[in-house]
């Protein structure tokens, strides 16, 4: 292609397994937008979905529109939906493949002013919209996910500035019975801290690009965007 451009572009969870490759190098021509990127993939892979509106886009791990222009040598990932004063303390924000300890991250949050010590953890049951559930699988966009963690703790600090926040996500295979997420968050008082606590984990779901399958007996299912809301 004359003058053109490269695109590295990144795809996630069912968007992966419909184009079969997580990463692909694009050429497109200058000025192009995130849309035409898209399209160029869609030209490369068939099987690639051509609805838009279940899908966000980041350029070089932000959040963008679809009409944003894209430069050489930009990263540009395709992501199903998930899901004043001193602000709060960010603590510790990680993805690992590691079962979770609670316990950890209570301790990395407490401090002699945290009257209060709150923790959300997600666990794995053994069913899900009627259907039994053998296990699950977690993927995540892990440096975006991370930074974007960072950002709730940021969201959190403007509404409950006395906050300390700790998050961790386990990426890869999970039995039933193991934690998939924990949260914790330390205030001077309960009501901040459950409060905080709560908006925490509801953003998590929401923005952190970390997607489920569940496997079934019947089957395996990317579970996204409201299904996602309702479920740990």
């Amino acid at each position: 292609m004359a003058m053109a451009i490269a695109v590295r572009t990144r795809l996630f969870a069912r968007l992966r397994e419909q184009a079969g490759t997580d990463a692909e190098t694009v050429e497109v021509r200058p000025g192009s937008t995130v849309d035409e990127v898209y399209d160029a993939l869609q030209k490369a892979h068939a099987g690639l979905e051509a609805n838009r509106e279940s899908v966000r886009v980041a350029v070089n791990q932000e959040f963008a529109d679809w009409d944003a222009i894209v430069s050489d040598g930009d990263e540009v990932a395709f992501i199903p939906p998930v899901s004043g004063g001193t602000h709060a303390v960010g603590v510790l924000f990680e993805l690992t493949t590691d079962p979770l300890d609670p316990r950890r991250l209570e301790a990395a949050v407490a401090h002699k002013g945290a009257g209060a010590i709150c923790t959300f953890t997600g666990i794995v049951r053994d069913s899900s919209r009627g259907r039994s559930v053998t296990h699950l699988e977690y993927e995540a966009y892990g440096e975006m996910a991370t930074a974007e963690m960072r950002k709730i703790a940021a969201e959190i600090g403007e509404r409950w500035p006395e906050a300390r926040v700790a998050m961790a996500h386990r990426t890869g295979r999970l039995e039933i019975g193991e934690a998939s997420v924990v949260v914790s968050v330390s205030c001077p008082h309960r009501a901040e801290a459950i409060d905080a606590c709560r908006w925490g984990i509801d953003r998590l779901k929401e923005s952190v690009p970390i997607w489920k399958k569940e496997h079934a007996a019947d089957g395996t299912y990317w579970i996204e965007g409201d299904e996602a809301l309702k479920g740990t």
